[in-house]
C-alpha cells in the first residue's frame, strides 16, 4: 500500500519555516551553478559562433593563433593567387592579410589589462558581413583612425566615438564603434594595416584571411598550403581555428566543477540534516504508518519523495535566481592570446534542465539515508521512549 502524495505535501507545508531555509539554501546552490554554467557557455559560444567554414585562416606553419603567428608580404602575394580563391566582381581575389598586435589599456575600473589590434583593410570587412557599424564611421588607412567594438568601449576608458587615445607614442583617433553579433571580433580594436605596420614597425602579416568559392574548394586549398614548402603555411577553416580558441575556458569549466561538486556536498549535508530531524519529530507519525500496514519500501519511497520535491523547489529558486544574469556581459583573459575576451552570459534551456537535475540527485543523495532511517522505526521501539 502507497501513502499519498497528498501526505508529503501537507507536511511540507507544516514545516514550512524548515522547508523554506532548506529550499533556499539549495536554490542558492543551483543558482551558484547555473551562473557558472552560463559564464562558460557564453565563452564557448563566443569563439564557436564565430567564423565560417569557407573562410579560410592562414598562419605560419606552427602557430597556434595570430598573435604568435608572422611571415613575409611576399607570402600573401603567393597564397591570394592559388586556385579555389574566391575572386570579387572586378575579379580581385578575396584575401586580405593582417597584423595583429597586443597593447596595455586601462579599464573603467581602474585597471589595466590587454586588448588586441587588427589591423586589416577594406576586404576584412566584406569578409565578415557579420561586422556592423553602430556608431561613426570605418576607418581611413594613412590618418591614424580606429573603430573599437561597442562592448569594448563600454569596459574601457577613452574607447568612444570621438575620443583619442595614446598607443605606442602615437596618437590614434576612435572614428567608430561596431558590433559582430556577439562573436570574437567583439574583444577588438581595428586599424589599418598600413597604420598599424608603421607606428609598430612590422612590415609583416600575422594571418591571411581567405575565401574559398566552395567547401570543396576549402578543402583543396588547405591540402595545397600544407603541400607547399615554399611558403611554410597552415590553413584551417575560420569556424574550426575560433573554435579551437575555445581553451581559455578550461580553468572556468574546472572552477566550475570544483564549485559544483563543493556545494552540492554541502546542500546534501543540510538535506540530510533538515530530513533527520523531520524524522525524528515524526516517529509516532511513521511507527503509526507501520502500524497501519504501509510497507517499508513505501515510507521509504515518500521520504525520498518529499526530499526530492524540497530539492526541486530549490532547484526552481535556484534556476529562476541563475536566470537573471543571462545576457550579462564580462571579460576575461584569453590564455592563447593573452589579451581580454569579452562575452555574454548565456543561460539556455539545457543549463536549466541540469541545474533541475542537480538538485534532484541533491534531494535523492541527501534524502536516502534519513529515509531509510524512517523506513526502520518500528511502533514498540516508540512506545518504550
Amino acid at each position: 500500500m502507497k501513502i499519498p502524495i497528498k501526505y508529503n505535501i501537507r507536511s511540507i507545508l507544516i514545516r514550512r519555516v524548515g522547508s523554506a531555509m532548506t529550499a533556499v539554501g539549495i536554490g542558492l546552490t543551483v543558482a551558484v551553478v547555473v551562473v557558472m554554467m552560463a559564464m562558460v557557455n557564453g565563452l564557448d559560444r563566443t569563439f564557436t559562433e564565430t567564423g565560417d567554414d569557407q573562410n579560410l585562416v592562414v598562419l605560419r606553419e606552427g602557430s597556434l593563433n595570430e598573435v604568435n603567428s608572422y611571415f613575409t608580404r611576399d607570402a600573401f602575394e603567393t597564397v591570394r593567387f592559388l586556385p579555389g580563391v574566391m575572386r570579387d566582381e572586378e575579379n580581385e581575389p578575396l584575401a586580405v592579410g593582417e597584423l595583429i598586435v597586443v597593447i596595455t589599456h586601462p579599464r573603467r575600473d581602474g585597471k589595466e589589462s590587454n586588448v588586441m589590434v587588427r589591423g586589416t583593410s577594406e576586404t576584412g570587412f566584406r569578409l565578415r558581413p557579420e561586422m556592423k557599424m553602430v556608431e561613426g564611421r570605418k576607418f581611413r588607412d594613412g590618418l591614424r583612425e580606429m573603430i573599437v567594438s561597442h562592448a569594448l568601449a563600454k569596459r574601457f576608458e577613452n574607447f568612444n566615438v570621438g575620443d583619442t587615445i595614446k598607443i605606442n607614442r602615437v596618437e590614434w583617433k576612435i572614428v567608430g564603434s561596431f558590433e559582430s553579433d556577439g562573436g570574437a571580433y567583439e574583444s577588438e580594436l581595428w586599424g589599418g594595416y598600413q597604420d598599424v605596420a608603421q607606428v609598430w614597425q612590422r612590415p609583416i602579416f600575422s594571418s591571411i584571411l581567405v575565401r574559398a568559392e566552395s567547401l570543396e574548394d576549402a578543402q583543396a586549398f588547405i591540402k595545397r598550403i600544407e603541400d607547399d614548402d615554399r611558403i611554410q603555411l597552415n590553413a584551417v577553416s575560420q569556424r574550426e581555428y575560433y573554435a579551437e580558441q575555445t581553451v581559455s575556458s578550461i580553468g572556468l569549466k574546472a572552477l566550475a566543477v570544483f564549485i559544483a561538486v563543493l556545494m552540492g556536498i554541502g546542500s546534501c549535508f543540510a538535506i540530510m540534516n533538515m530530513m533527520y530531524g523531520m524524522v525524528m519529530g515524526r516517529q509516532q507519525e511513521i511507527a503509526t504508518l507501520r502500524a497501519l500496514g504501509f510497507r517499508r519500501r513505501s515510507i521509504l519511497a515518500s521520504f525520498l519523495f518529499e526530499s526530492a520535491v524540497l530539492a526541486l523547489i530549490g532547484g526552481v529558486i535556484g534556476c529562476a535566481l541563475g536566470s537573471l544574469f543571462n545576457g550579462y556581459s564580462a571579460g576575461t583573459s584569453n590564455f592563447s592570446s593573452f589579451s581580454e575576451v569579452l562575452f555574454n552570459f548565456q543561460v539556455t534551456p539545457l543549463i536549466i534542465a541540469f541545474g533541475l537535475s542537480f538538485a534532484l540527485v541533491m534531494g535523492i543523495l541527501g534524502g536516502i539515508l534519513p529515509a531509510r532511517r524512517a523506513a526502520w522505526i518500528r511502533l514498540i521501539d516508540v512506545l518504550k521512549e
